[in-house]
Parts: structure tokens; C-alpha cells; sequence
């Protein structure tokens, strides 16, 4: 969602004209500051800059809410590790003491011995598979759940800064991620680990002496992984960095596809999205042929060491100091850890990755939202008042500190009072009825509602006594009626109906062969913006508010719903406190004060009549506006 701002009057087009290569940046030569995104400015933990495992901690919490389900999971892991770890010893039994008319018997016991550990090897294995795959699933839904009641709480300068494709990588693609390291990577890693241990203790068991070799040269094969693992974890967040980027970009895109068809820019577009994902799959590439490098030198490494080890055995065989099945029993445990180590290598390039992608998520999971609930939080009356006050508010847009939209600005509603707020793009407004809705903390002076300055209340209270109608309205992909009910969710069809009625709503949803629940498309684009816009009334109607701001919010209606609408907005003014922005001046002419905002300040107060007759502002753009109207109806006729 982004929201409405108030940029100064005085850009114009040949201020965005592109310089030359050798000039400064854009942003630089506009004296603007640059968009921003969640890897680079937003409170972004420079430790995560270059991610290591413990990027997987702060998400651990929400594993350790399953300690069941994870102790399950261990025991079968156990038990499917120890099944195979009893192999290479029938193995043997059966090269010392088989292959002998006398020793048939035997071999049959130790056979069917073999067909029962196979037996609690698959069981274990499926059981292991069954309960780690869910808990890597349990998990990843409860951390999407998590980031997406986190960003619910983030306040407008977080979304006037990041990219919304962004926020969505992290919620799919990341977690994705994320969910192969608490599922199908953990339950390899681990069942690895505890067949890597189990069959390094038995060859030690076995063989005392080749052991000695082996164990030499674990770390010779360890240390060169643990440091190269680093770049592979490196490279794998800038890979999933890559592709968030080309997500923002076609998010954007798509959602503004009819103005791409209508400025024939579909070329462009589809270069610019094609050069985000060449450059996503460039850093995919070098992420993946950096793993490949790694699993390749792991994988020589331990099986020319397990090759080394196997020959010496082999001399002792020939020597006499050990049995063939005995080299057979320490060869197969050999086998068994390197077949291990090597699985690890691999699992550890895709662990890191998830790491990686566990440090992005929880850069969102870090954001503290500048907007929030005091510890020493006061209470609104109980019995609204519908008092709204500005005491000397100035105010500069976070990511704008040095524009000033505000200065200095100071005025007062009491209850059931109806003020208008009036003045050029730019002046001011909008931003007014931001601060009102606490989207944002003034800098200086204070916004109160009910005689309680907004940033010592709840904000869900305080946005509780206030109905808003934004300029451009927000229609969301539900029914009709669930639209309107977005307002108040525990409202009745019955009240739904009335508000559509009093909007001039069930005048067009009527028509419609499913009515109120007729789907609307996402972002209302299957109805028109006079449509959009009431159905955005009919929901501040519902929502039956002390406080109403109101925002152009007739602005997108022909003459004839005009009227129908501002007809029912007359109605629900009466006894609440109202706030209202309108260029167009013939809407507010019944208002009971005018505000004129000139370049963040108020420059004149009155009524329509004192302001006409004052000469100033006020008088000149009244002036514009009905001569306009006067000479439009003069040529229809």
C-alpha cells in the first residue's frame, strides 16, 4: 500500500530530466533521497551482512514450540541411524564364519537378522521423514504468520520506502528456503551426523590402528568446507537479494500493466524485467557453482582418504594382523562417515543458504515500528467527545527530513463541527489527515483526539473513533459486501445494506446478477472509480465513527452520484465532528469553517462568504473555479 503524500508544487517535468552520464546521480541533481530497500537501509544488521549459521537462531523459538514432535523425530532418526550402523557387523560374521555347508544355519539366522533391521530401518526412516518434513512445514507457516503480523504493525515509513515485491520474496521465496532447513536438510544433516559418529566410534572399535589414519584426516577435509562454506553462504543471500529485486519489479509492473499498454512501454518493461532476472540467475549461477566446487573438492577428499585407508588395511590383511571380514566390517564403517561427511558438505551449502534467507526474514522480524503503544499509554474517554486539535505541529516526512511540509500549524475541532481544508497540491492536506490517523509522529507540537495527544494513546484506539474515505480508494479482491464490511467485520448484511443504500451503492450492486456478493477484481478493476469510491463511503458509513475525514471523497463521482452521495455524506455529518479536503469549492460551501493552507501553513480562516469577500487565496481560487464552471456551462449551450 502507498500512501498518499504531499510533494511540492514546483515539480515539473524538466526537473526529472535524466543528466548526463557524467553528472551526479538522479536523486543527487534533485536534491531527493534515493529509494531505499530492506537490504540497505532499513535498520538492516550490518552483522548479516555477511550471514552465518547463527542467522538460524532467531528462528529457532519456533521450532522449540514442537518439542514433542522434535523429540519423536530424534528417537526415529536414532533408530534408523543405529539399524544401519548393525549391518557391517553380520556383514562380517558372515565373511569369518560363512560360506561353509556347516555354517548354512548360520547364515540363515543372520539373514533373516538383516531382513528385520531393514524392517526398523524403513519404518524409522519413513516415521523420521514424516515428522521432521511436517515440522519444516509447521515452522515456515508460523514465521510467514509471524512476518505478516509484524508488518501489519509497521508504520507508513517502512511501506514509503520498501518495495511491497520485496516484502513478498521474503514471504515466499525465503521462507521456502527456510523450510528446507527445518525440514528435508535438518532431518539429512542430523541423521548424517549421528551416522557419522556412530560409524567413526565403531571403526574405532574395529580397528584402533586404521582409525588413527582416518581420524588424520578429518580435519585436513573439515577445515577447507568451514572456509569456503562462508563464501558459499555469501553468495547464496546475494542470489535470494537478486531475485527479491526482480519479484519488486513485476509485482510493480503487473500491478500497473493498462498504464504499460497505454504508454506502449511494453518493450521496455519487458527488458527491464528480463535484465532483473538475468541478473538474478547470474548471481544464482555463481551461488550454485560455488556449492558445486565445494561438494566436488568434499567428495574427493573423503573418498581418497576412505581409498588410502582401504589399501593399508589391505597390507594387514595380506600380513596377517587382521581378518577379511574384519577389514570388510571397518571398510563398510568407513563408507558409512564418508558417505556421511560428504552428505553433509552438501546439506551444509544448502543450510547456509537457508541461513541466509533466515537473516532476511529476520531483518523484517528486527524493524521496530516507530509508530506504537506507550508503556504509559492513556485512555480515550470512554464517551467519545469528537474533539480533534493541532497545537503548533511541524512535520517533515522521514524520508524527506529536509522538506518541511508542515510549519507551525494550529487549529481545533469541536464535536459536530464541520471544517474544510483547502489550498493548492502540495499546500499540506493530505499530509494533515495522515497525522490525524497517526501514520506518521509530528516533529514539533502535538495532534490530540478527545483532549489525548495521539502519541501517548493506543494508535488502534484512537483510528477506532475515525471513519476516513481516502482520495483513491481502496477496493480489495471480496465481494461487495465484505468491501463495505471491512469497516466494521461484525456488522450484519442488514446494516451492510443500509450503508450501501445511504452511499448510493445498492443502486448499482442490485443490477448485478450476484448482488452484494458479486467478487470485485483485485484493486477494484472491475468497477468504475465513481464505484469504487462509494462502495469506500458506504464503508465509513458502516463504520459509524465520532470523527470523519474525508478526503476528495467525491472527487471520482459524475454530477448526478454527486449528489446522491453527497446528500448521504450530509446525513452522516450530522452530530460528528468532520474533516474535510476538496478542491472542488462548491462541496464545501455549507462547511462551518474554511481553512486555507498555502505551503504548509494555514493562511486564512472563515466562511465561504468571509473568504470570498477577504480577497486573498481563498477569493482568487474561488474566482478560477466558478468562472471555469461558468464558461463550461456557457459552451454546452
Amino acid at each position: 500500500m502507498r500512501l498518499k503524500t504531499d510533494f511540492p508544487p514546483y515539480f515539473t517535468a524538466k526537473d526529472w530530466t535524466l543528466p548526463p552520464q557524467s553528472a551526479k546521480p538522479v536523486h543527487e541533481t534533485l536534491k531527493i533521497r534515493p529509494r531505499y530497500t530492506l537490504t540497505s537501509a532499513i535498520t538492516m544488521q550490518s552483522t548479516r551482512e555477511r550471514p552465518s549459521l547463527s542467522a538460524l537462531s532467531p528462528l529457532l523459538p519456533f521450532a522449540l514450540r514442537y518439542k514433542g514432535r522434535m523429540l519423536a523425530a530424534l528417537v526415529a532418526l536414532i533408530m534408523a541411524s543405529t539399524a544401519t550402523l548393525v549391518i557391517p557387523l553380520a556383514v562380517r560374521r558372515m565373511i569369518d564364519y560363512g560360506f561353509s555347508t556347516e555354517s548354512a544355519a548360520l547364515i540363515d539366522r543372520y539373514f533373516l537378522m538383516m531382513v528385520a533391521v531393514v524392517g526398523v530401518l524403513a519404518l524409522a526412516s519413513a516415521s523420521r521423514y514424516y515428522l521432521v518434513m511436517t515440522l519444516g512445514e509447521r515452522v515456515v507457516a508460523d514465521i510467514r504468520k509471524a512476518v505478516f503480523d509484524h508488518l501489519t504493525k509497521l508504520d507508513a515509513t517502512f511501506y514509503d520506502t520498501t518495495r511491497s515485491g520485496e516484502i513478498v520474496s521474503r514471504l515466499t521465496a525465503d521462507a521456502t528456503m527456510i523450510k528446507s532447513a527445518f525440514g528435508a536438510s535438518a532431518s539429512v544433516a542430523l541423521r548424517n551426523m549421528v551416522l557419522f559418529i556412530g560409524a567413526v566410534s565403531l571403526m574405532v572399535f574395529t580397528s584402533p590402528h586404521l582409525s588413527g589414519l582416518v581420524l588424520v584426516a578429518i580435519p585436513v577435509i573439515v577445515l577447507p568446507l568451514v572456509v569456503y562454506g562462508r563464501d558459499v553462504r555469501r553468495r547464496s543471500r546475494e542470489a535470494q537479494d537478486r531475485l527479491a529485486d526482480a519479484s519488486a519489479y513485476a509485482t510493480e509492473a503487473i500491478g500497473s500493466m493498462t498504464t504499460t499498454q497505454a504508454f506502449t512501454a511494453e518493450t521496455i518493461t519487458q527488458k527491464r524485467f528480463a535484465d532483473a532476472v538475468e541478473d538474478a540467475f547470474e548471481t544464482a549461477r555463481q551461488s550454485t557453482t560455488a556449492r558445486a566446487f565445494l561438494t566436488a573438492v568434499a567428495i574427493f577428499l573423503i573418498f581418497a582418504s576412505v581409498v588410502i585407508v582401504l589399501w593399508w588395511g589391505a597390507q594387514d590383511v595380506l600380513a596377517g594382523r587382521m581378518t577379511g571380514g574384519r577389514l570388510s566390517q571397518f571398510v563398510l564403517y568407513a563408507v558409512f562417515s564418508a558417505g556421511a561427511l560428504g552428505e553433509l558438505s552438501q546439506v551444509w551449502g544448502e543450510i547456509s543458504a537457508a541461513a541466509g534467507a533466515a537473516g532476511r526474514i529476520a531483518d523484517i522480524l528486527d524493524i521496530a515500528p516507530r509508530i506504537s503503544t506507550p508503556a504509559d499509554a492513556v485512555a480515550l474517554p470512554v464517551q467519545p467527545l469528537g474533539t480533534l486539535r493541532f497545537d503548533k505541529v511541524s512535520f517533515s516526512y522521514p524520508s524527506r527530513p529536509d522538506l518541511q511540509v508542515l510549519d507551525g500549524i494550529t487549529f481545533a475541532l469541536e464535536k459536530g463541527e464541520r471544517v474544510a481544508l483547502v489550498g493548492a497540491s502540495g499546500a499540506g492536506k493530505s499530509t494533515i489527515m495522515q497525522l490525524i490517523l497517526r501514520f506518521y509522529d509530528v516533529d514539533q507540537g502535538s495532534v490530540s483526539i478527545d483532549g489525548c495527544d495521539l502519541r501517548r494513546v493506543d494508535p488502534q484506539s484512537a483510528r477506532g473513533r475515525l471513519a476516513y474515505v481516502p482520495q483513491e480508494a481502496v477496493i480489495f479482491a471480496a465481494s461487495v459486501r465484505d468491501n463495505i464490511r471491512f469497516g466494521k467485520p461484525d456488522a450484519t448484511d442488514a446494516e451492510v445494506v443500509e450503508a450501501a443504500k445511504l452511499a448510493a451503492v445498492d443502486s448499482f450492486v442490485t443490477e448485478w446478477p450476484e448482488g452484494y456478493d458479486t467478487m470485485i477484481g483485485e484493486r477494484g478493476v472491475t468497477v468504475s472509480g465513481g464505484q469504487r469510491q462509494r462502495i469506500a463511503i458506504a464503508r465509513a458509513i458502516l463504520r459509524d465513527a465520532p470523527i470523519l475525514l474525508l478526503d476528495e471523497a467525491t472527487s471520482a463521482l459524475d454530477a448526478e452520484n454527486e449528489t446522491l452521495v453527497q446528500h448521504a455524506l450530509d446525513g452522516l455529518m450530522q452530530g460528528r465532528t468532520t474533516l474535510v479536503i476538496a478542491h472542488r469549492l462548491a462541496t464545501i460551501l455549507e462547511c462551518d469553517r474554511i481553512l486555507v493552507m498555502d505551503g504548509g501553513r494555514i493562511v486564512e480562516v472563515g466562511t465561504h462568504e468571509t473568504l470570498v469577500n477577504s480577497g486573498g487565496l481563498y477569493a482568487r481560487l474561488a474566482q478560477l473555479q466558478f468562472d471555469a464552471g461558468a464558461r463550461a456551462l456557457q459552451s454546452s449551450h
